[in-house]
């Protein structure tokens, strides 16, 4: 197996990295101090073709894949969570269920705005008491001639009430199976639908500069032709979308302790006591190295992910192994980061301090760590 980039992967991830650093690292901390959605950067990110990586020139893409995705995420997370959570939802969440599974005709209506990063999607799967227990999901959707007629509310939808949303899918109750279970179907819901509400933003311990919101649907009224996919199949298709997207939130955590690794380097350097950089003194030396050793080792699970991804293997397994280890060690690393700036370490002008707050969300976020251990037993049969 060989793990090397491509020169044409190499290349992406240089241009993202220097993006990072030159338009998301000077403007990032005001927005989180002010709570507020970076469309300068986002309107960019557009430009560069970001939001269109793992689709198809057909459809307004860039011909790339799920990886060259990955390594975008990746690179933006070394600098900051929020606007690299805004490019995985949109992707992952937003645009890849239209992408997968809607009709020629909804892929031509969404798709090209969507892939251009003109307009974002919300994916609402999670309600206020359905989290980890997907098939419990109350929202209800009834078919009332040759419209859904759609009640319920989701929660902690990203990118759901920006000024540039233009949809979200919701998964909803249809109906009754043959065993007695609930029937799940998807169904896009348009900004500005009546019966649709956004409630205001969460106000949130970290990506701050994300936008996320509880969904409201009273009496919401969409033609029947906005059912995504098959009816009933929705379960199914929000698992798959699940297994991808968990290697993605996997590359956005290395990040995120790849960018720990980095601030502490600078930091151990530039810090002096006891007449020494601290970064001369060993015990730093140490945390340091264990951070990289972690960040490297949860790079190459998440690179074995989507290799099998590609290659039309399952992956199931691997992917939840990727965003559970990756998200693990991504809090560890926070974590030492905070302890070797000290002090400074708690004040939010310095980076570390984002990230800290930033990465215990990893774990909990399209799947917990606790289900990520269901997925991995499950999968070795037990």
């Amino acid at each position: 197996m060989d793990f090397r980039l491509t020169d044409e992967q190499e290349a992406l991830r240089e241009s993202v990295r220097e993006f990072a650093r030159e338009v998301v690292a000077p403007v990032i901390a005001e927005h989180y101090e002010q709570h507020t959605f970076p469309y300068e950067v986002i309107r960019q990110m557009g430009k560069m073709g970001l939001f269109g990586l793992p689709f198809d020139e057909q459809h307004g893409g860039m011909g790339g894949d799920y990886f060259a995705l990955c390594l975008a995420l990746e690179e933006l997370a070394r600098v900051d969570s929020s606007v690299a959570i805004t490019l995985e939802a949109a992707v992952s969440l937003g645009a890849m269920p239209i992408y997968r599974f809607g009709t020629e005709e909804q892929k031509a209506t969404w798709l090209p705005r969507l892939l251009s990063g003109e307009a974002l999607a919300g994916f609402g799967l999670t309600e206020p008491g359905t989290g980890s227990d997907a098939a419990g999901t109350q929202t209800r959707a009834v078919l009332d001639g040759d419209e859904w007629v759609i009640n319920g509310s989701k929660a902690f939808i990203t990118n759901s009430g920006t000024d540039i949303t233009a949809m979200v899918t919701v998964t909803a109750v249809t109906g009754t199976n043959p065993d007695g279970s609930k029937e799940l179907s998807t169904i896009i819901v348009p900004t500005g639908t009546p019966g649709f509400t956004v409630a205001p933003g969460y106000s949130k311990v970290g990506w701050t500069a994300s936008d996320t919101h509880e969904l409201t649907f009273d009496d919401c009224r969409v033609p029947a032709a906005n059912l995504l996919g098959a009816r009933g199949r929705g379960f199914a298709q929000f698992l798959r979308i699940l297994d991808e997207g968990r290697i993605a939130i996997a590359a956005l955590a290395v990040g995120l302790a790849q960018g720990c690794v980095d601030e502490s380097i600078r930091y151990a350097k530039e810090r002096h006591a006891f007449g020494q950089p601290i970064g001369a003194n060993q015990a730093i030396q140490f945390k340091i190295a264990d951070m990289e050793l972690k960040a490297h080792t949860a790079r190459l699970a998440y690179y074995d992910a989507a290799a099998r991804m590609l290659a039309g293997e399952p992956f199931k397994r691997q992917a939840a192994i990727a965003k559970l280890h990756a998200s693990t060690i991504a809090v560890d690393n926070a974590r030492e980061a905070t302890q070797i700036h000290g002090g400074y370490g708690f004040m939010n002008e310095y980076p570390v301090a984002r990230f800290w707050r930033d990465s215990k969300i990893l774990e909990i976020g399209e799947g917990t760590s606790e289900v990520q251990r269901m997925i991995i037993a499950r999968d070795l049969g037990l």
